[in-house]
């Protein structure tokens, strides 16, 4: 194991404008579960999100194994840019595993919701991985991914039989630059390149609601757990473009990969010598001896650094 690196994607963290209704649509249109509730007021918390002084409500809630994080803050930020398309830098999805996608499909329907695919889930074609998908939005805008895979080739940790809803398998984000992304990750998070593709054709098209989409996915594994994954997403008309600099950790669209690091102080040196951004002031200590720092990608994406995790 490196010296400094990402062993684990905890979580996946988003801001919400209301709390009770985010948590009820998670609950009960994808079968999530509560597991966690804490009111934020330390001064702490405050540093780690970039916003002196604030404060919220957060929960978590669990599918399979895996876990999502969401944030109300007491005063609110901008909401989820209107007309966002897949191709948009600040995109960032969860993919939730299905059993029978008829079915989950069926049931999310009852729900309130934004399609981004058009004409319902989309059968991908082999050198997609052959998997069936269908990409919407919850009640703040923020992405979700229905994804069925082949039989007999499901994630072995995706393991909830009992439910059309199985476990989160990956974030995917939209990125700028490809080779800039994968170096960022690789070479100064420790993350190691899982698979890559291109995916394109009438399916994808589709799937994204974009035209003549053409975009070079890349799998990227944490050192220990490599289930969540991250995926890059480089589309081709998102060439150049980054997420803009005044969107704050309160604004809706200020999603969040939180990772648990191995020598999180060392890495947050390292990430300073390499001009980083930091939306934190450096490492925060969260409570005795467990810490905190959070960053921005090279897209802006932000990333949220657990070291010791625990208490946060």
């Amino acid at each position: 194991m490196s010296s400094a690196c990402v062993t684990r994607l905890l979580r996946i963290s988003r801001t919400v404008y209301d709390l009770d209704r985010s948590v009820a649509f998670y609950r009960d249109a994808l079968n999530f579960r509560v597991i966690e509730e804490v009111t934020r007021v330390d001064s702490a918390w405050g540093r780690l999100m970039g916003i002196a002084g604030a404060s919220g409500r957060t929960v978590i809630m669990r599918l399979g194994e895996q876990d999502l994080e969401l944030i109300a803050f007491n005063a609110h930020g901008k909401p989820y840019p209107a007309d966002s398309t897949a191709a948009d830098p600040w995109f960032q999805h969860i993919a939730v595993v299905v059993n029978d996608m008829d079915a989950a499909y069926a049931h999310l329907s009852r729900y309130p919701h934004k399609p981004i695919s058009v004409e319902g889930p989309q059968r991908l074609p082999p050198s997609s991985g052959s998997v069936t998908a269908y990409k919407f939005r919850d009640p703040d805008g923020h992405p979700v991914e229905l994804l069925q895979f082949l039989p007999g080739t499901v994630p072995n940790d995706a393991s909830v039989k009992q439910t059309w809803f199985r476990g989160i398998d990956h974030s995917a984000i939209t990125i700028a630059d490809v080779g800039q992304s994968v170096d960022f990750y690789s070479r100064l998070l420790g993350m190691q390149v899982g698979s890559r593709s291109i995916n394109s054709g009438p399916a994808q098209t589709r799937l994204d609601h974009e035209r003549n989409v053409q975009v070079n996915v890349v799998a990227l594994n944490p050192t220990i757990e490599v289930k969540p994954h991250v995926e890059l997403l480089g589309y081709e008309r998102t060439r150049g473009h980054r997420i803009p600099g005044h969107v704050q950790s309160n604004d809706t669209v200020a999603d969040r990969m939180v990772l648990q690091v191995h020598n999180l102080q060392r890495l947050v040196l390292m990430l300073e010598s390499e001009r980083v951004a930091f939306i934190s002031p450096g490492c925060v200590e969260l409570c005795e001896d467990q810490y905190g720092a959070q960053i921005l990608d090279p897209t802006g994406h932000r990333l949220l650094l657990l070291e010791n995790y625990g208490c946060s």
